[in-house]
């Protein structure tokens, strides 16, 4: 391990704050270098340099500092915010994703991390069960971008050989951080405000099933693909992941177990028709055939942890 030097782009985002985590706990808080265009809200463990991510002679110069030869890159524009800004979304999204290529191509950089998302889906795609190799044409900035970006790192693998990885995360839910402006986010909301005042307006309608995962799984899962030998790794464009599915009625019915007086109510806005463009479940068979991917949380289980973390937390 003491040859694994990595640097994550992005690291002050709801991923980013809990992979650095993650991977300083693997490979120690000195080989693993945070990185991000503003100052973190948690305390670092390990190294922190300020970062933009669209500054290749910034990055060049962080890799050679410090040695770098492993990069997770999570800086982009999420689905709801990037639909405010379709013009910087792009040029955020893929600028860097080309800049952490050609570092990789040039013999910089060994591995590359770089993810995508079920918005690359849209609504022409099977909506239940969507298999790893299916239709794609997302009605997003931010699905349009990562579909090209997957693209891009098949054509870099398959050309060049560069060792670039990557994961079609569902909707994230996780307590350590805020959400960063995600279709999804209702579903860490939630829970905020039912510890907070009992009630919660979801800006999704009933019935709007999505796929989504525990940051925990998440954050296993992206480890444990970047650790996979690399003759494992058949997907260079990106992997289906799978935790579970659900509405927000659903998991409403879930918080209310812990706080029985909590009501839902709803006021979907424009986010509605994104949800709307996006599968309800996911096939992610070819990970768990690949390389062993399996989840180890359900909703209830999920529901369980996010309570007995955040109460505490917002309560104390």
């Amino acid at each position: 391990m003491a040859d694994r030097r990595i640097l994550v782009i992005g690291s002050s985002g709801q991923i980013g704050t809990e992979l650095v985590e993650g991977l300083r706990e693997r490979f120690g808080a000195d080989h693993v270098v945070a990185s991000d265009i503003k100052e973190p809200q948690v305390e670092q463990t390990g190294p922190f340099v300020m970062a933009n991510a669209m500054d290749r002679r910034g990055i060049e110069r962080i890799i050679d500092k410090h040695g770098i030869n492993e990069v997770y890159l999570l800086a982009a524009l999420l689905s709801a915010t990037a639909e405010k800004d379709p013009a910087f979304a792009w040029q955020l999204n893929m600028e860097s994703l080309f800049i952490v290529l050609e570092l990789a191509r040039e013999g910089k950089l060994k591995k590359v991390y770089w993810p995508s998302s079920i918005a690359v889906f849209g609504p022409t795609t099977p909506k239940d069960g969507t298999p790893q190799h299916t239709i794609a044409e997302p009605t997003t900035v931010y699905g349009i971008s990562k579909l090209a970006g997957e693209g891009w790192c098949h054509y870099y693998h398959k050309r060049y050989g560069v060792d670039v990885r990557s994961i079609r995360y569902p909707g994230l839910i996780g307590w350590k951080s805020a959400p960063g402006g995600g279709t999804t986010d209702y579903a860490v909301h939630i829970f905020h405000e039912a510890i907070k005042q009992g009630r919660y307006t979801s800006f999704l309608g009933p019935g709007t099933t999505l796929p989504m995962m525990y940051m925990p799984d998440a954050i296993r899962g992206t480890i444990e693909l970047m650790e996979a030998p690399a003759d494992r790794v058949k997907e260079r464009t990106s992997y289906n992941l799978a935790g579970f599915s659900f509405a927000p009625e659903e998991i409403a019915a879930e918080v209310k177990r812990h706080i029985p007086d909590f009501v839902l109510d709803h006021a979907p806005d424009q986010r509605q028709a994104i949800a709307d463009s996006w599968p309800r479940s996911i096939d992610d068979s070819a990970a768990r055939a690949d390389w062993g991917w399996k989840p180890e949380y359900d909703l209830a289980a999920m529901v369980d942890d996010m309570m007995a973390n955040l109460v505490p937390l917002l309560r104390g």
